[in-house]
């Protein structure tokens, strides 16, 4: 059998909410017009996630028209003290992204060493996102809810298919974990992207060259779950672990 390690689905949902973590904590709260590698990220590992992999987005398809919508919001102080005060929070409505995507061996996992079966993890990947994923989906903030459904990348009409360039400013890309940066510290990596008729062709985190340390961190992976959890390997056990 052909070993394979690519997935592609799409990502919906009614609110989007795609911000820079490093200034979110408190206060208003104003969506990018795309999203962050980081949160695509988030929603494969919400999808299907082991220790022994690490997701890579490669490429996203803007299928809806960017547009915005604002809601108000009583935020929690952390400083305390007092009643919360009203903000107005800025979301991205009735989006839609096709997504291409691929995982690689966590080398800095040499622990699970003996899980790195191509097949079986894509073959699982493909299965949970037929499924919807198997934990909740969210599109950048708790509120709002995404939903996974698989497809074939640049199938269908998008709105942006003849739009051309465009070009956005400096942007928060995604993090550096100590167990994937194989260092303790834990870093936030920044770039600038370029849409061009509707697709985003993501680089790769090492290829980041704008970068801040957050804060030193020491690597304190969980350990892995069997695939039987959930029912993984159901119906498809002999053709996963081939």
């Amino acid at each position: 059998m052909e070993k394979e390690n690519k997935v592609e689905f799409k990502v919906y949902g009614k609110y989007a909410l795609f911000t820079d973590p490093l200034t979110k904590i408190g206060g208003e709260k104003c969506t990018y017009q795309i999203p962050t590698y980081e949160a695509l990220k988030g929603v494969l590992s919400s999808v299907y996630w082991k220790p022994t992999i690490v997701w890579f987005i490669d490429r996203m398809r803007v299928m809806k028209r960017i547009r915005t919508q604002t809601r108000s919001a009583k935020p929690i102080k952390y400083g305390g003290g007092g009643s919360n005060d009203l903000a107005i929070y800025t979301y991205l409505a009735d989006v839609e992204y096709q997504v291409h995507a691929h995982f690689e061996w966590n080398i800095n996992r040499e622990d699970m060493a003996k899980d790195r079966n191509e097949n079986k993890h894509y073959f699982v990947a493909k299965r949970m996102i037929e499924r919807g994923g198997r934990r909740d989906v969210f599109l950048g903030a708790r509120e709002c809810q995404g939903y996974v459904e698989p497809c074939r990348f640049r199938d269908g009409d998008g709105e942006y298919d003849s739009y051309g360039e465009l070009s956005f400013d400096l942007m928060f890309h995604g993090f550096d974990y100590p167990d994937e940066l194989g260092k303790n510290e834990f870093q936030a990596r920044f770039w600038r992207p370029t849409m061009v008729d509707g697709v985003i062709n993501f680089i790769r985190p090492e290829k980041c060259s704008i970068r801040k340390v957050v804060r030193n961190m020491v690597a304190n992976p969980p350990k892995s779950v069997g695939l039987e959890e959930g029912g993984l390997l159901e119906g498809f056990e002999e053709e996963v672990l081939k």
